[in-house]
């Protein structure tokens, strides 16, 4: 991921340099104020090879089921989805990880999966290390 951290001062001298330079190699494309701004921003830590292989077909239509059905717990989405309860929840915890789907608490100790992702955008460097996911989540109201 290609991301810097620092203050306005130093964030203006860096562009004023770019702008003189406009094909710096390995110039971040985006700047934060702090290592935790930049992680709640991007929201994931997962990388481009794990995000193409965990939106596989299968899962992408587990995401729809998700967002249009509203399930209150994993069981009764492994119920609708015929996929047997543990490999659902490893999937799910995936998604979680990669800032996709979230839990709601239920009745009990049941949790209900809901999706907290709109997009998810794979910035891919084909001949170099700079690529970049970032989640998109809805703003806040």
């Amino acid at each position: 991921m290609t991301y810097k951290t620092g203050s306005i001062g130093e964030f203006m001298h860096w562009t004023k340099s770019v702008i003189g330079a406009p094909d710096a190699v390995g110039a971040p494309k985006r700047w934060f104020d702090s290592d935790g701004t930049a992680s709640k921003v991007l929201g994931t830590t997962t990388s481009p090879e794990a995000m193409v292989k965990l939106l596989s077909v299968e899962n992408l239509a587990l995401l729809h089921t998700i967002a249009t059905l509203r399930p209150d717990s994993v069981r009764a989405l492994a119920q609708h989805t015929h996929r047997k309860e543990s490999n659902l929840s490893r999937t799910l915890k995936k998604l979680h990880e990669a800032g996709i789907v979230d839990f709601e608490a239920g009745a009990g100790r049941t949790r209900a999966p809901r999706l907290v992702a709109r997009r998810v955008t794979l910035d891919l460097d084909l001949v170099g290390s700079g690529s970049m996911v970032s989640v998109e989540r809805p703003k806040a109201s």
